[in-house]
């Protein structure tokens, strides 16, 4: 590999997990709040939009993060070779669906900020309301099923890659054990997401 390309590989490892990863938990956090009624939520979404400098940390905390990202994990998705169909055992597996998880990601989060960001921008309040006219459609219910466990496992599966790239996970022992780790992540932030979501409903 390039000096260049695995210097982007590992970027693109990094704003994986900070800030995008980091963004994620918080954004699922928030919406949690749902769970306990419509005032939490609007009051919890309220704390975030009143925070100074909000669109400049927008942009460069969240969107060029992810847009980069992106388009990167894009060019990944259409470059790796994949070996599941060689070697069908776990770990090709998760390389597969890390990729296949990406692809479906970029829709989500284009029609996700579409719906919200967007709206928003044009006038339309952030709030318990919005999110709950948005989850009437039963169709949109299960998009956002589908986007919240792929987000969830492409940052769970992630920060395995990240372990991995950046020598934190280096021995076989280390990885299994990262492995269940981050099992256990995606499990937790699943439920988190999943709710929130059904709350809205």
């Amino acid at each position: 590999m390039a000096d260049h390309d695995y210097a982007n590989h590992r970027l693109h490892s990094l704003l994986g997990v900070i800030p995008v990863g980091l963004f994620l938990v918080v954004h699922l956090t928030i919406n949690y709040q749902a769970t306990k009624g419509p005032a939490a939520f609007n009051q919890a979404a309220s704390i975030m939009e009143s925070l100074p400098y909000l669109l400049f940390l927008e942009i460069v905390l969240i969107y060029l993060p992810i847009l980069f990202h992106a388009v990167y994990g894009v060019y990944i998705a259409f470059t790796a070779k994949n070996n599941v169909g060689n070697f069908s055992f776990f770990r090709n597996w998760m390389f597969l669906l890390q990729r296949l998880s990406g692809l479906f990601l970029v829709i989500f989060l284009a029609w996700h900020v579409w719906q919200t960001r967007i709206a928003m921008a044009l006038g339309t309040p952030l709030n318990y309301e919005l999110m709950a006219h948005i989850l009437s459609n039963p169709g949109i219910i299960i998009f956002y099923i589908i986007g919240i466990l792929c987000a969830v496992y492409h940052f769970s599966n992630g920060l395995w890659s990240f372990g991995v790239h950046w020598g934190i996970l280096v021995s076989p022992k280390s990885q299994k054990i990262g492995t269940y780790v981050t099992l256990v992540i995606f499990v937790l932030l699943s439920y988190v997401g999943i709710r929130a979501l059904f709350a809205f409903i």
